[in-house]
């Protein structure tokens, strides 16, 4: 007798998929799981306020800032009165302003190489330390976390205060020097001492790590390598250390460069005398120019203008550098 044949059902048919969930098929249809439009509304929820407040507070600052950059605003930050590039024209015909570039141009020429030489000088000591090295990378960096607007107060009223009991007046007295005016005395100008001193101390410590971070980059085998072929001190520093630092130097300068260009705040502070602000001081910055137009004289339109002729300063300095070193290539 033969044995009856088995009953298939329709659903486990060969060629036909299993039933799915009734969840899973729903996901299939949508094309998106519910717990990702969970997930995205969660992110524009959380990122909403942030980039609505940078588009308002930035972007939108930055193109209202230009249009005023064209109008004739005095005295008031409303657009209407179109001038055309009359304020740039004004601006660049000032010599008060023009005044100002030159001296950031002297600044920076000194100021960027002595601090790109101070900072590597310490990294390259630091790196050396074998113990506390930690505490001492700590302690130079600590300056860096100063607001420029209290080391400038510190400068101005404790270590170059001008009076016989200011802490640099004291230590020139050990000495048997007469106290000195730092900040008043323009022939020889002893305020660029209080100026080169405070931003030394700001600045030197962030830079140096930057170096410490390139110089730990460098693989050990290297140095040992050409030690063995009687590389050493000087000639292992030009030959090996500072070519593997080029990317890390050039970014450095980079950030040298534009930190000069934007120097206002110990300029602002220094001089800063009260109700007469800062119109006798003896040297200004463009910041601190275009900051007494617009705040101090509310010429908002020209100090507008003033910025954007300073951004294209900073950026077009910053394309040459990077130009000609190099920036961003890679080293074939």
């Amino acid at each position: 007798m033969e044995p009856a044949p088995e009953l298939t059902l329709p659903s486990a048919r060969a060629g036909r998929p299993a039933a799915e969930p009734r969840g899973a098929l729903r996901t299939r249809r949508t094309g998106r799981p519910r717990t990702g439009r969970a997930n995205w509304l969660a992110f524009t929820l959380l990122t909403a306020p942030m980039l609505i407040g940078l588009g308002v507070f930035k972007y939108v600052a930055i193109g209202w800032s230009f249009l005023l950059s064209l109008s004739d605003a005095r005295g008031t930050i409303a657009l209407g009165h179109w001038v055309g590039l009359d304020n740039y024209r004004t601006l660049l015909a000032d010599q008060a302003f023009r005044d100002s570039l030159g001296q950031i141009l002297v600044f920076t020429a000194f100021i960027v190489p002595v601090t790109f030489a101070a900072s590597l000088g310490l990294a390259l000591l630091v790196h050396r330390v074998r113990r506390g090295r930690a505490l001492v990378r700590t302690a130079f960096l600590v300056p860096a976390a100063v607001s420029y607007v209290a080391a400038s107060l510190l400068w101005k009223m404790s270590l170059f205060n001008g009076l016989p009991a200011g802490i640099a007046n004291t230590i020139g007295g050990w000495f048997g020097a007469d106290p000195v005016p730092w900040l008043q005395t323009t022939s020889p100008p002893l305020y660029w001492v209080v100026l080169v001193t405070l931003r030394l101390w700001l600045q030197v410590g962030f830079y140096m790590v930057l170096f410490l971070a390139g110089l730990q980059a460098i693989p050990r085998e290297v140095h040992e390598a050409a030690a063995l072929d009687g590389a050493t001190g000087l000639r292992l520093l030009r030959r090996i250390t500072l070519p593997m630092l080029r990317n890390t130097s050039v970014a450095v300068l980079m950030l040298l460069f534009i930190a000069a260009f934007q120097a206002f705040d110990e300029f602002y502070n220094l001089f800063n005398s009260g109700l007469s602000g800062t119109g006798t001081a003896p040297v200004q910055t463009p910041l601190v120019h275009l900051y007494n137009t617009a705040m101090g004289s509310q010429n908002y339109g020209l100090g507008s203008a003033g910025a954007f002729v300073l951004t294209a300063l900073i950026v077009g300095v910053t394309l040459l550098q990077g130009r000609f070193t190099g920036f961003g290539k890679s080293e074939g």
